[in-house]
């Protein structure tokens, strides 16, 4: 079995005549975590929404596990092992925590198409123990997301992740809104991803986040990779350089 759990080869995205991805080459190994850092605009979202399905390259390949992919939407994506926690979180407010972690994908006891029988206690069981494993506390699970801090409802989104055997996790700016208690929560199980062998790729704009909790960084300008650095080999200057464009990317090799 490869160690490589994603690569993307030559990925292009175009907007009509803008190119907001361009030839993108990117390694990730098992268990490894990776942030993606640039400016606005330098193409990180539009990376990862190729990567999950949100959107069909233009050009380029995406081997996830072995073999090569063509997501038709997340839902393949997500069937196939890649879990996303999105800026948006996807979160249905009038619903509980485990309704949201299993919408879409509900258990069941009997499957009898619009009028199954869903087996909520094996929903609820399955819950507490995504939580468990992400060292997530939510006083009371049956509590609607409405009524939940930001804190809280960014971590349901991300025990949603861990309550499923996901191969990868991607987490797109996940403490940006957070306060500092609610930031270290949600990097406490970024950790403990680590600690258990998961495959993580991280958005950040948080310089001392990204230093805290990756072991490579790569940098995006104008929908390009211009930097692929390995943590201790690096420094936040030397990353803003990079973002910025003080450094023009010519040092950059891919280190698959």
């Amino acid at each position: 079995m490869s160690d490589i759990i994603l690569e993307t080869r030559n990925l292009t995205k175009h907007y009509g005549g803008v190119r907001a991805l361009q030839g993108a080459n990117f390694v990730l190994r098992r268990g490894e975590h990776v942030a993606v850092m640039g400016d606005n605009g330098a193409g990180k979202s539009t990376f990862v929404r190729q990567i999950t399905g949100v959107e069909r390259p233009t050009s380029g390949e995406i081997v996830f596990d072995g073999e090569p992919v063509q997501f038709a939407g997340p839902i393949e994506a997500r069937e196939a092992g890649i879990e996303t926690v999105f800026q948006t979180l996807a979160l249905a407010d009038d619903l509980d925590v485990p309704d949201n972690l299993f919408l879409g994908r509900e258990m069941k006891l009997f499957n009898l198409g619009p009028f199954s029988i869903l087996d909520y206690k094996g929903m609820r069981e399955a819950t507490l123990r995504g939580l468990q494993k992400t060292a997530v506390k939510i006083p009371n699970i049956r509590n609607t997301i409405r009524n939940m801090s930001g804190g809280q409802r960014q971590c349901v989104a991300i025990a949603r992740t861990a309550t499923f055997h996901s191969k990868l996790t991607i987490m797109d700016e996940p403490t940006a809104a957070l306060g500092v208690q609610e930031t270290a929560q949600v990097e406490n199980i970024i950790r403990n991803f680590k600690e258990q062998g998961e495959s993580l790729i991280l958005v950040s704009h948080n310089m001392r986040q990204v230093f805290d909790l990756v072991d490579r960084i790569v940098v995006f300008r104008r929908g390009r990779i211009v930097a692929n650095l390995n943590k201790p080999e690096t420094d936040g200057q030397d990353v803003v350089a990079y973002i910025t464009g003080a450094k023009t990317g010519a040092e950059y090799e891919d280190a698959a």
